[in-house]
């Protein structure tokens, strides 16, 4: 085992040790601090749940509509001239904004292309390097109630755009077409 697997797996109980006495140290009630942050975790995660679901039934409205198959055959043309395989276009779209909906897409796309093929190569480095952008927003923002988001969905959005774009290069770098 390297010295980093062994750090690794003494470092989460090694924390929870040191919070642990760190309490009893300062003499801080642990138990009632403990039920009192799991209560105040509740009350978010049920704050949570009508952002959520909205953005789970926009989503469901994308794609059981046809709109999502309708927008990849207009931008067909542009995608050609770039080199963008059209079968990466959903996931590029639905990652920022859901993590498992992306991931139903790469293991379909596993089973038609396979695993080692450009697409499932492409397809897990997008999965890998880009971000639940919108999910992870939605949830944070909402939890704390901003409404006003400034900058950060722009610059999430132009990561994992970015990321996507990168992705099929590295592929084409490392594997070739």
């Amino acid at each position: 085992m390297s010295v980093f697997a062994t750090i690794s797996a003494f470092a989460l109980p090694m924390t929870i040790a040191a919070i642990l006495i760190a309490g009893i140290v300062h003499k801080v009630p642990l138990y009632e601090s403990f039920t009192e942050g799991a209560k105040e975790g509740f009350t978010t995660s049920v704050s949570l749940i009508p952002h959520l679901v909205a953005m789970m039934v926009a989503v469901s409205v994308f794609r059981a509509s046809g709109a999502l198959q309708l927008f990849i055959q207009a931008l067909s043309p542009l995608l050609h001239i770039i080199h963008f395989p059209a079968e990466l276009v959903p996931l590029a779209l639905l990652r920022p904004i859901s993590g498992s909906g992306s991931l139903a897409l790469v293991t379909d796309l596993f089973k038609h292309a396979g695993t080692d093929s450009f697409l499932g190569r492409v397809a897990s480095t997008m999965q890998g390097s880009t971000d639940t952008t919108l999910y992870v927003l939605t949830v944070y923002y909402g939890s704390v109630g901003i409404r006003k988001p400034r900058y950060s969905v722009k610059v999430g959005l132009l990561s994992d755009l970015v990321s996507v774009f990168a992705s099929i290069w590295a592929v084409s770098m490392m594997f070739g077409k």
